[in-house]
């Protein structure tokens, strides 16, 4: 078959490797460059991270709403301009994780998206040529105190009900693994299995390129809906003309909302805004992923810098940037790795903002869309975006082949929304 693929991001490059695995035809319609600025797989943590199976969504989570709104510079915050749009959206993402059985039940479908990443990924890459920007080294989670990670253990022991397996650190073992850490962290997880992308635009643009090399068009224009004619998809339309196909991938990340009303899903998704801060050179950086439990943030040596990337901020696609978000991450570096000089220079600090498409309860949309069976619904991953595209490639093309899927798809069904 020849099939469309909306969005050339880690998924919709990953599903276009794996349709033309299986001897379809592909095109890929992208506005930008793949693998470029603009684009969430980007400027993410670069964490592929089996252990990240918990919702963002949890118990008592409706208590910390005020304080959302009062602080535009919280770790998560909501623009009081906006709040009208996202309140369909935050009403149903506050009840997502509301008890621990709802959280138990998300983790169960959040973990085979996210459990063999690291090497599913490092196939990926080395089929594309560039194996060398997937490392397998594990995740660090770092702890001020045990009694910090105490106050977290039930879900740690989410993720352990889950085959999430981790060696703990006491403060001589932290020290001895990561000597430019701050003395005020004492206590860690190291979770073995894990891994990181070291350049994740890089990788997105050559899985790309490999999908060119294997005979895939690249199209750059941007999608505008579909021509579907007595149930049956017969062209996807862009404003760099139509192009007739027998089958549509929407993998258009943030952007796909309106794509998927057109074919008869009216699904929940949001822009969970993310920001990073790349410092160059630094003369300081863990040797290998680190999430501080007192910043929630991503701290990951790439080949351009140490990147410390988090926050989430729901403000929408249009709103500008709010860059003193991108300079709490940078403060956060300074604060953890001491040898960071405190007179930083801007010049050296490169800061970034991009959008999660994120759906309420964690999980992506990936099936077949309500009003067309031949458009394939594959975004939403939010938090998880780098990690699960590789599976996520994979279940894409089984569900537009029809092959028994690589994972059961039902937890991520897009009509659970309608």
């Amino acid at each position: 078959m020849h099939v469309v693929v909306i969005g050339a991001g880690i998924v919709g490059a990953a599903s276009a490797v794996e349709l033309l695995r299986d001897g379809h035809q592909v095109s890929i319609v992208e506005p930008g460059e793949p693998g470029g600025e603009q684009a969430a797989s980007y400027g993410n943590g670069c964490w592929l991270s089996p252990s990240s199976v918990l919702p963002v969504s949890s118990p008592g989570l409706w208590k910390k709403v005020p304080g959302y709104l009062s602080d535009p510079l919280g770790p998560l915050a909501i623009r009081w301009g906006y709040l009208p749009r996202a309140l369909p959206w935050l009403r149903r993402f506050l009840a997502a994780g509301s008890t621990p059985a709802k959280v138990r039940r998300l983790a169960a479908a959040m973990r085979p998206l996210v459990e063999n990443c690291p090497a599913l990924h490092r196939r990926l890459a080395e089929e594309a040529g560039v194996g060398h920007l997937i490392h397998r080294a594990g995740l660090l989670y770092i702890f001020p105190s045990r009694a910090d990670y105490e106050a977290e253990k039930s879900g740690w022991d989410v993720r352990a009900a889950h085959g999430v397996r981790w060696i703990e650190l006491d403060e001589n073992e932290l020290r001895q693994r990561e000597p430019a850490l701050d003395r005020r962290y004492t206590f860690g997880l190291f979770v073995q299995e894990g891994g990181h992308c070291t350049d994740p635009g890089a990788y997105v643009a050559a899985l790309v390129r490999h999908a060119q090399a294997q005979g895939a068009a690249l199209v750059r224009g941007r999608a505008l809906g579909f021509d579907i004619q007595g149930g049956r998809l017969r062209a996807v339309r862009t404003d760099a003309g139509d192009i007739a196909c027998d089958r549509a991938v929407i993998a258009a990340g943030a952007w796909s909302r309106e794509l998927a009303r057109m074919v008869g899903d009216r699904v929940q998704l949001e822009t969970e805004r993310g920001y990073h801060a790349m410092i160059e050179n630094p003369e300081a950086a863990p040797r290998i992923p680190i999430m501080p439990s007192d910043g929630k943030m991503a701290n990951t040596l790439t080949a351009h810098g140490l990147r410390i990337a988090g926050q989430v901020e729901i403000a929408g696609l249009d709103a500008a940037p709010n860059w003193k978000r991108a300079e709490i991450l940078r403060d956060y570096a300074l604060r953890t790795y001491p040898a960071l000089p405190r007179d930083l220079p801007a010049s050296r600090v490169k800061v970034w903002m991009g959008h999660r498409p994120s759906t309420p309860d964690s999980l992506p949309c990936m099936g077949p869309a309500s009003g067309c069976a031949d458009v394939v619904h594959a975004f939403g991953h939010g938090h998880i975006g780098l990690a699960a595209g590789a599976v996520s490639g994979r279940l894409t093309a089984d569900l537009v082949g029809g092959k028994p899927p690589v994972i059961d798809p039902a937890p991520y069904n897009p009509a659970r929304f309608n």
